[in-house]
């Protein structure tokens, strides 16, 4: 059920934009072999956190054109509030995904998210999220190149490292 809605959700979005970008090649993964992707070491189009990883699935986020992503979130992860400056579709393909708006993390602005939710990131607003006490897989589409910018910079784990 969340294969057919991940599907469903990522093929709408490329059917809306279409008409503004180069046609995709034909591409079909099973879950094993989603699976056997490699896990993406610089993060792009992600917080950056520890804990965080992602895998692409299409495109190169740090390049002009289409993407999609998987963003691995493991349990008991806060991400401080930060933006990117792609317009971004999401959706929750499992696990329970706590996520808000706004220029500094408040739980209570957190909406709980399960899996196949849908959300948007919209270019340049800023939000955050939380896991609990179980991991979260989101899948994420958007037009690179992307980047990510924590509102508050001692937020931006990069610093930090």
């Amino acid at each position: 059920m969340l294969t057919r809605i991940l599907s469903l959700i990522l093929f709408s979005t490329i059917a809306v934009s279409a008409a503004d970008a180069p046609s995709l090649p034909p591409m079909r993964m099973t879950p094993a072999e989603i699976a056997s992707l490699p896990l993406d070491n610089n993060q792009i189009g992600s917080s950056g956190v520890t804990g965080v990883h992602t895998k692409i699935l299409y495109g190169d986020p740090s390049k002009a054109g289409f993407y999609s992503i998987l963003l691995y979130v493991g349990p008991r992860t806060t991400i401080q509030a930060h933006s990117h400056r792609d317009n971004r579709m999401a959706t929750v393909v499992s696990g329970e995904w706590h996520f808000g708006y706004g220029d500094h993390f408040d739980a209570n602005s957190l909406k709980t998210l399960p899996a196949g939710s849908v959300y948007s990131e919209p270019a340049g607003t800023d939000h955050f999220a939380q896991t609990t006490n179980d991991a979260v897989i989101v899948q994420i589409c958007g037009f690179g190149p992307t980047d990510t910018h924590y509102f508050d910079p001692a937020n931006d784990p990069q610093s930090h490292r």
